[in-house]
């Protein structure tokens, strides 16, 4: 049998197959069906729009010839994007195969539900003659860029920034619980001036938060302005109509969008650039914990606890591998590549307008998909692991060299106040310590070998690898 001939359809991408439970939210806002939703939703309050005007022209038609809606006729046009149901999707789709034009399938979809409303209504409306009312003065692209700008800024706000933050949320938590633990911290993998686990979880919070906050921040730009972005048809029709402000109360106020007031037939998609520029940013700022924890793990920082019933190793039974964390790996870098492809791209086109973003912007919901699933993987997996303090303290224990670095500076401060024997303090450590096994009772004949006073001597020796830590616990206050 053919896997094709299976029915329901086998899913082509891991997305909406093996992952489908992790990723199935976005369906609700970056899907083909809620981008038809969403177009309906533009078209039915543009005609609303269009026959009760605004505060601006003390809400009048637009046009001669219509009047205004009166509640429940708006009521009636509003409601058929909310009933876009299976049926609907399949409706939809008839209409398309023949039009081969995803809009103008849209556009017929409405004009089918305005054929029923006296039926529905149960009287007499003029939404039955309105159907010339439908995509009025309109390009499909003045209604493509108004749905997926909805669309994308509702499935970031309802679904991918909520993950992002949970993610966010818990590690400031494990900031904060962890803010004294000290961990031997080490650049360039060497042993080098000790930490705490908690300030070290703290510097990717507070990376994450700037850029949530641009997330955040983030304007979604919008235009209806016609064919090439000149109101031509606009002003042919209602020569008196002040359609730019129409346009831009519509964007702004109905829409909930920003309004671009210079586009060619296209917006041009800069807005969509800086949002997938920042959350690609976030997926390299959560990419480089992820490694970070997974070394953490491999050196017995942190500790797996082992999910019951699950298999680390087909054939090494004591494993308990790192997995969640090398899924989110994998899957924030599919989703750079799509989002750092779709900033690329979107932002050119050819003169007044050429078909390539189109397509391109139906990957929009497959690269959030996999940043979603990543940060799905990353929080399960930083939920599954805790501090081994047995072997951070061991770590420390071992690496007494650590506070070559206290005693030098020490030795350079006396050196300026002109105590002798402090001359060349770095080579002097360097000396002693440099490749070689240190222990508390070396460091403690060094700084005794030396022309300390009392008090600076005491509190060299008072230091260990486990207690110099300088202000690390108080700098995690800062992370947001």
């Amino acid at each position: 049998m053919k896997l094709t001939d299976i029915s329901p359809a086998i899913a082509l991408t891991s997305l909406d197959g093996r992952y489908h439970n992790q990723t199935a939210p976005l369906v609700e806002y970056v899907s083909e069906p809620a981008l038809n939703r969403e177009r309906i939703v533009v078209e039915t309050e543009w005609m609303i729009m269009l026959a009760n005007g605004y505060e601006g022209n003390g809400y009048q038609p637009l046009l001669a010839g219509i009047e205004p809606l009166d509640e429940e006729e708006q009521a009636y046009l509003r409601a058929i994007a909310p009933q876009f149901d299976a049926d609907s999707i399949a409706r939809h789709a008839e209409y398309e195969s023949v039009t081969k034009h995803d809009v103008k399938a849209v556009e017929y979809y409405i004009d089918d539900e305005l054929a029923r409303a006296e039926q529905v209504l149960g009287r007499p409306t003029q939404l039955t003659r309105l159907a010339t009312l439908v995509h009025f003065a309109c390009t499909s692209e003045d209604i493509n860029n108004l749905s997926t700008a909805r669309c994308i800024k509702h499935a970031v706000e309802q679904v991918w920034l909520p993950a992002a933050r949970s993610v966010e949320e818990h590690l400031d938590a494990q900031a904060r619980q962890y803010a004294e633990m000290p961990l031997l911290a080490l650049t360039h993998g060497q042993p080098a001036t000790p930490t705490t686990l908690g300030k070290e979880l703290a510097v990717f919070v507070y990376r994450i938060h700037r850029q949530l906050t641009h997330v955040v921040e983030q304007e979604y730009l919008g235009k209806i302005n016609g064919a090439t972005g000149t109101f031509g048809a606009h002003t042919v029709a209602a020569p008196d109509t002040d359609w730019f402000e129409v346009s831009r109360v519509f964007v702004e106020e109905r829409m909930g969008l920003t309004f671009n007031p210079l586009t060619t037939q296209i917006e041009s998609h800069d807005w969509q650039a800086e949002l997938y520029g920042t959350i690609s940013h976030v997926n390299r700022i959560l990419h480089n914990l992820c490694v970070d924890v997974w070394m953490y793990i491999s050196r017995g920082v942190f500790a797996q606890v082992p999910v019951k019933g699950a298999t680390g190793s087909s054939t090494m039974p004591h494993k308990v591998n790192p997995i969640r964390f090398e899924n989110a790996e994998a899957n924030f870098e599919m989703s750079c590549a799509l989002l750092d492809s779709l900033g690329a791209t979107l932002v050119e086109s050819r003169w007044q307008r050429d078909l390539t973003d189109s397509t391109t912007q139906r990957n929009v919901g497959t690269a959030l998909g996999y940043s979603l699933l990543a940060l799905h993987n990353l929080l399960g997996g930083l939920q599954s692991v805790h501090p081994n303090e047995t072997v951070m303290l061991q770590e420390l224990e071992d690496n007494w060299e650590v506070l070559g670095e206290p005693i030098q500076t020490a030795m350079r401060a006396a050196e300026l106040r002109g105590v002798p024997g402090m001359e060349h303090p770095y080579e002097q450590v360097k000396r002693l310590m440099r490749g070689n096994t240190i222990t508390q009772e070396d460091v403690t004949a060094f700084i005794d070998s030396l022309p300390f006073d009392e008090q600076t001597a005491t509190l060299l020796k008072s230091l260990t690898p486990s207690t110099y830590v300088g202000i690390a616990s108080r700098l995690v206050s800062y992370a947001r």
